[in-house]
């Protein structure tokens, strides 16, 4: 490995080893914030389903949810939502399973 593209250590972990700093990429952060957000999902009562259309799609796929599973009853929302590369929208409907 050429010595000045080597991780030059940073800091020192708790455990003791060595913590380096590493050159990150704007989709490692999202796959990163993804994951934790997943993690604290588990246990909060919500189902999610999650979708990737074209814009004009995703529009009517969400309202088509919405006007399903209404707010007042399914507390449902358009969660989390992103542009991917190619023009399509990634989004997230969260709501409850059944309405009380």
């Amino acid at each position: 490995m050429d010595p000045l593209s080597r991780p030059k250590p940073i800091g020192v972990a708790p455990d003791g080893s060595a913590m380096v700093a590493t050159m990150k990429k704007p989709n490692d952060l999202a796959d990163r914030m993804r994951g934790r957000r997943d993690r604290q999902k588990l246990s909060d009562g919500f189902s999610r389903e999650t979708f990737t259309l074209p814009l004009d799609e995703a529009r009517q796929k969400a309202r088509a949810l919405l006007d399903r599973y209404p707010v007042a009853a399914y507390m449902t929302e358009v969660e989390c939502w992103r542009e991917l590369h190619d023009g399509c929208i990634e989004f997230t409907m969260r709501g409850l399973p059944t309405a009380d």
